[in-house]
């Protein structure tokens, strides 16, 4: 076995840089697991480490964010086209890209969800909906679920998991949140007070958690019955992942106000978009300058935005989303049948997946096997029980052989260190436990 070269001085460098000026508890993380891999070249499904040396499958996507490849050529040509005349625009002015691109949404969105303001991340997107919920109703209360995560900005934050806001300070007033999945618990908090209630059609970081038909609808009856209002967070679901163009289509539901980020990018420009219903746009009459984002909705991203659209909005392209999720299925029900003990089984909605592992140790312990066979594949923060499993919606069928041949490998590697982590744990607590006291 040929020895592992060292890493070039330009990777030592850009290692050295991100410890000092960027991140050094994540550059600690990656060096302590053996996983001191830097971006360079990327294309497709595949990113490669600077040297060259690693070359990663990304079965994580950044959650969505390259739903089409990495460096997607159509897309390219798309924004370089869009270069030759345009800039970013300004958002105090009328703007012909925005207006094309908010007309395309709204046409591709059921009932009359026909008003889009747009930001440049999903959290903002998620604000300035809480921000337009309690403006039309003149109510506080927003209720979210458990674990799940809608961002890392202010209001955004308050609505997610407490591991991301507790140390930050205090949580806001009026946020109220309950398990996915309880109606019930959601019926006792919906009250007289509440303005919205949030849900990810899929939570990806609570596991990949697919809900019933019944909780969403129900839901939507609860949210009607309460006047509040229902804001689905499609960043992660939205754009054909689901296999529909939509996630909430699934449910038969129509929501007041959808969001949408991270794959409307098509990975090359930040862009996202808070959809209203028709009557909530109103509260923009007294004041239009009430809310601005100097780069939400960048003219030379929104031409970006719309031929994502064009593509993920296709029949074609939805049909090849559900093949290839028919093909995994069935091979992870096949590396089921191998790997009973670790792999218990596949949560899918379309291509949007999770590994359910046996324990919360499996998690983390395959995310690190993945890795050493050439996947990108990211345990969920909110039960590492569970791998997220989101590849590209553009993989050919021979992709998915591969995926699944390396997934297979990593299954057996982590089988075989799983009984050794267990130990190694055991005697580092052992060790804990009996280490003598100072006097």
């Amino acid at each position: 076995m040929s020895k592992k070269k060292p890493p070039s001085a330009a990777k030592s460098l850009a290692i050295d840089y991100f410890r000092d000026h960027v991140s050094s508890g994540k550059a600690a993380f990656f060096k302590k697991y053996g996983m001191d891999f830097v971006m360079g070249r990327r294309e497709g499904p595949y990113i490669c480490d600077i040297d060259g040396e690693k070359r990663l499958f990304n079965l994580h996507c950044n959650g969505g964010v390259f739903n089409l490849g990495h460096r997607n050529r159509e897309l390219i040509a798309v924004l370089k086209e869009s270069l030759d005349d345009l800039d970013i625009g300004n958002h105090h002015l009328m703007s012909a890209e925005r207006a094309g691109l908010a007309a395309m949404l709204s046409s591709l969105m059921p009932g009359d969800l026909d008003y889009v303001v747009f930001g440049s991340g999903g959290g903002e997107a998620v604000d300035l909906a809480f921000k337009v919920a309690r403006a039309y109703s003149g109510r506080s209360k927003i209720i979210s679920t458990l674990g799940g995560y809608h961002g890392h900005t202010g209001l955004a934050l308050a609505a997610g998991d407490a591991k991301y806001r507790d140390p930050f300070g205090p949580q806001l007033p009026d946020f109220t949140q309950v398990p996915f999945g309880d109606i019930d618990a959601l019926r006792k908090a919906a009250d007289a007070s509440t303005t919205a209630v949030i849900l990810e059609t899929v939570p990806a970081t609570l596991g990949i958690v697919v809900p019933s038909k019944d909780y969403i609808q129900a839901v939507r009856d609860i949210c009607s019955q309460t006047d509040a209002l229902l804001i689905m967070d499609e960043v992660q679901t939205g754009l054909g992942r689901t296999g529909r163009l939509w996630g909430f289509e699934h449910f038969n539901i129509v929501p007041d106000i959808v969001v949408l980020g991270k794959g409307l990018s098509g990975g090359l420009y930040p862009i996202s978009a808070t959809i209203l219903r028709k009557p909530l746009e109103s509260v923009f009459h007294d004041d239009p300058f009430i809310h601005i984002s100097t780069f939400g909705g960048a003219e030379t991203g929104c031409r970006v935005a719309k031929r994502v659209l064009e593509i993920s909005s296709s029949a074609e392209f939805l049909e090849h989303v559900n093949h290839l999720a028919r093909l995994f299925a069935d091979g992870v029900d096949a590396l089921r049948q191998q790997h009973g003990r670790f792999l218990l089984g596949l949560r899918q909605l379309g291509l949007m997946m999770g590994l359910a592992l046996n324990d919360q140790l499996c998690g983390p312990l395959l995310t690190k096997t993945a890795y050493d066979h050439g996947l990108l594949l990211i345990y969920a923060n909110n039960d590492p029980s569970v791998c997220q499993f989101l590849p590209p919606l553009v993989m050919k069928d021979g992709d998915v052989s591969t995926v699944l041949d390396r997934l297979d490998e990593a299954l057996s590697s982590a089988r075989r260190l799983k009984p050794l982590l267990k130990l190694k744990t055991f005697f580092e607590s052992e060790r804990k436990n009996n280490k003598p006291s100072k006097r």
